[in-house]
């Protein structure tokens, strides 16, 4: 069957927030995903089948803004991490879920030495 089939597409926010969750995680310098709260130390960096909590989409009128809660790897430029990270996240859910993504927001909320 080729050609286009009628109908309307609705993906969730949650499968979105997966897709950003595991874009960050294969960007260079990302130690990985965090709660977005003030806490400190190893209670909020989130295991892989938790990503989507350190990610928040917000549904808006000129497509989905993103939130990203990071946590970075020490001795990076955290300007150019937070640059190549939304990036591709915002890459990633344009390309593969076929989105507008109208903004993405990179809220860095520790820094950590890799292990």
């Amino acid at each position: 069957m080729s050609g286009k089939i009628k109908g309307e597409l609705q993906i969730a926010n949650d499968v979105l927030a997966d897709m950003a969750g595991y874009a960050a995680l294969e960007c260079y310098g990302i130690v990985g995903m965090a709660n977005p709260t003030l806490r400190t130390g190893m209670e909020n960096l989130l295991s892989r089948d938790k990503l989507r909590r350190g990610v928040k989409i917000t549904n808006e009128a000129e497509g989905v803004q993103v939130d990203l809660f990071v946590v970075i790897e020490h001795g990076n430029n955290l300007s150019q991490v937070s640059h190549n990270l939304a990036d591709r996240v915002r890459y990633v859910l344009e390309t593969m879920a076929d989105v507008t993504v109208s903004g993405v927001e990179v809220h860095v909320q520790d820094i950590k030495v890799r292990k």
